[in-house]
């Protein structure tokens, strides 16, 4: 049997949702889960992707991680003004969105479980595309760019760790 995105992606309820709750929490996130069968507020894509409402992040037990980090490193990269009217779309121009790509794999690798190899492969299961053909080629790669605006924005440090802290 061939596993579908939904079924080969590591989803919330098999995280470490307390640890998640704790990156989240450094950059203002609240993590709020829920109920099974219920639409998720401020899903850009619904289903069972994450969704932004101000500082809240809503996921069930069936989003997957990569959602929850994707949607959380939107909040992170976006300007405080959108961040106060954020209800569901992000927004942010093709350079930030790259960004968040390349922040959803660093906040990854803070996470036990889930991790920079399980990002890639769990992005390329769901069907990211970049222009390299794959998560991981993109990102060692072609992500010099991303990188940089990170830095220039405070949310990477020069070494290319996470500060903890968003976007002023």
């Amino acid at each position: 049997m061939t596993a579908t995105p939904a079924t080969s992606v590591l989803l919330l309820n098999a995280a470490d949702r307390a640890a998640l709750g704790m990156l989240l929490q450094r950059y203002g996130l609240q993590l709020t889960l829920v109920v099974p069968g219920e639409v998720i507020p401020g899903s850009y894509w619904g289903d069972a992707e994450a969704g932004l409402q101000g500082e809240r992040l809503y996921a069930r037990h069936d989003t997957p991680v990569h959602s929850i980090l994707h949607e959380a490193s939107h909040y992170i990269c976006m300007t405080a003004e959108r961040r106060a009217g954020l209800d569901r779309d992000a927004g942010g121009n093709d350079l930030e969105e790259s960004a968040v790509c390349y922040l959803q794999v660093l906040l990854a690798q803070e996470l036990s479980g889930m991790g920079r190899e399980r990002a890639f492969a769990d992005m390329d299961a769901w069907g990211y595309s970049f222009r390299l053909g794959n998560t991981r080629a993109w990102f060692e790669q072609d992500a010099a760019d991303a990188r940089e605006w990170l830095g220039q924005h405070g949310v990477i440090d020069l070494a290319g760790r996470v500060t903890g802290t968003a976007r002023a």
